[in-house]
């Protein structure tokens, strides 16, 4: 089975899913949903982790997380580790209570931040739970509304104060803001079976993009393609290095060997690691056989000649 794809650092945020093995419910009783909101408080303090939402629903979850100290993984497998084994002992059972891996989406705070806790808050509504979302037991929404202590550790603070400087009006816009509709572009990413692994501006994705790809650029991480340059990218790259046109880049002249044409295909396969039928396609090339010859060539010439392997990193360098 493929991993998943986990970009971790300092101050990031994620809002995380997961749901029951074969969809059976985790939660079976009031004491369930009890320790598992135990379990996220006892997590704040474990994990120096910052919960600032979550829901949970009988056969899944949702919490939004800020990890100050670019944990995320190794907090969840404790948290879905631990509950497993509370709720195995408490019910006399054994084995696998979730589905598996956790669902996990990077996000820009600034830009979907109180979007996110609108969403969280309002699934029990949009899941036929109940009537009156305000009212659901197992959410944070009644932490955003209250003053009590015992609410402490909710990370409540930042995203109320996002919607008013003036504390006194953060509740108030708060219950405006959470009786909308949530956004439908955005419930539309949640409806889908497959999640991005990321959820934020052009500029936020490109800077995450430019920091993780290489280091994520990984076999076994199919969503690490989401992180690649895309062909456009690479072919536009290659065609200002070389001072070509895209027509000389796609089209060869049999006998000639066209560098540019060559560390393009060589790239693409090296960044996005898409099979060679499609980068094929992407060079007008009829036989996936062709492709394969191209890169192993590239390889084998970029061994014996430092001069072409310079200028091969020389354009690495600008994607």
């Amino acid at each position: 089975m493929s991993r998943p794809l986990r970009i971790e650092y300092p101050g990031a945020w994620y809002h995380i899913m997961n749901r029951g093995r074969r969809g059976e419910h985790i939660y079976t009783d009031h004491a369930d949903y009890q320790l598992f909101v135990n379990l996220l408080e006892e997590a704040t303090e474990q994990w120096n982790i910052h919960i600032a939402a979550y829901c949970l629903m009988p056969n899944h979850y949702h919490i939004l997380i800020h990890t100050p100290e670019a944990n995320i993984s190794r907090c969840m497998r404790h948290i879905n580790g631990v509950y497993t084994q509370r709720f195995n002992r408490r019910h006399q059972c054994d084995g696998q209570l979730f589905r598996g891996r956790y669902k996990s989406i990077l996000i820009d705070a600034d830009s979907y931040l109180l979007q996110l806790v609108r969403y969280i808050h309002r699934n029990p509504l949009s899941a036929g739970l109940t009537d009156k979302f305000k009212t659901y037991p197992w959410s944070s929404h009644k932490g955003y509304v209250s003053n009590a202590e015992k609410w402490n550790w909710l990370y409540k603070d930042y995203p109320l104060a996002m919607l008013s400087k003036k504390k006194a009006e953060r509740i108030k816009r708060y219950r405006r803001f959470v009786s909308m509709e949530n956004d439908k572009d955005l419930s539309l990413v949640f409806a889908e079976k497959k999640w991005p692994s990321l959820l934020g501006t052009d500029n936020f994705i490109q800077r995450i993009k430019e920091a993780f790809y290489t280091e994520k650029s990984d076999d076994e991480v199919p969503q690490a393609r989401e992180l690649a340059p895309e062909y456009t990218h690479i072919k536009y790259v290659v065609c200002r290095f070389y001072g070509i046109s895209e027509d000389e880049l796609i089209h060869s002249r049999r006998g000639v060997f066209n560098e540019p044409r060559n560390v393009a295909i060589y790239l693409a396969r090296r960044y996005r690691n898409e099979n060679l039928k499609e980068i094929g396609d992407q060079f007008q090339i009829n036989k996936y056989s062709s492709v394969s010859s191209v890169v192993e060539r590239m390889k084998k010439l970029m061994a014996q000649d430092r001069k072409l392997r310079k200028r091969v990193e020389q354009v690495m360098s600008m994607i």
